[in-house]
């Protein structure tokens, strides 16, 4: 059996806390690796809270940089509002150098949550 832990990349996406206002993901840096999925997890949602997730995609770290990443290079759709105690992912082909997360809040108070991008096809391994 294959050992997958040094077959793939584990990035912090955005640090698990709860959420009150729309929130930027860290840059993550895809060279090295063929293959990137987000991955993220909800815990309490406050107040009727509605947030929503997407993908961003840019060939720099600056913030003004990065533009949605379109649904063609998208596999697995992201719901429109995050639901309470839920894992959802969703993978990125596309071939820019650096993704992030953006969650927007829509309307209530809060939610709480946390993302990471396992990033797969390593060029060099393991992975370390």
């Amino acid at each position: 059996m294959r050992d997958l832990a040094s077959n793939i990349g584990v990035v912090l996406a955005l640090s698990p806390a709860v959420q009150a206002a729309t929130i930027k993901g860290n840059a993550v840096d895809l060279q090295d690796y063929e293959g990137a999925a987000l991955i993220l997890n909800s815990g309490a949602v406050v107040g009727a809270g509605s947030f929503a997730a997407k993908l961003q995609e840019a060939e720099t770290t600056a913030d003004g940089d990065f533009t949605d990443v379109p649904a063609d290079l998208l596999v697995g759709v992201l719901p429109a509002a995050l639901a309470a105690d839920a894992t959802v992912k969703q993978s990125y082909i596309g071939h820019k150098r650096y993704v992030r997360v953006v969650v927007t809040k829509n309307s209530g108070t809060s939610v709480a949550l946390g993302a990471v991008f396992v990033l797969g096809n390593a060029r060099n391994r393991p992975v370390a």
